[in-house]
């Protein structure tokens, strides 16, 4: 790969540089667009992932503790129906 001074680079192109400046930095400025309009959606879709996370783990730990809850009862229960 060779190395090419601003001269040579410029005389590659058939358009006039200041054509191409303004041509380059607008795909640049769009490309930098792009790429933060996908940052910001990539770090909304991570949060919302970790709250689902979170609250699929607290509902997974209620789930755990409500039936817990129920065996108890219905021990309790055949407990008193087996006294009478």
């Amino acid at each position: 790969m060779t190395c090419e001074t601003s001269e040579t680079a410029v005389a590659r192109y058939s358009s006039p540089a200041g054509k191409l400046v303004r041509f380059f930095e607008r795909s640049r400025n769009r490309w930098k667009a792009k790429s933060g309009q996908w940052k910001r959606t990539c770090k909304l879709l991570q949060n919302q992932t970790r709250a689902v996370e979170k609250s699929r783990a607290m509902w997974r730990t209620r789930a755990a503790a409500a039936e817990r809850r129920a065996a108890d009862l219905e021990r309790e229960i055949a407990a008193l129906k087996s006294g009478r």
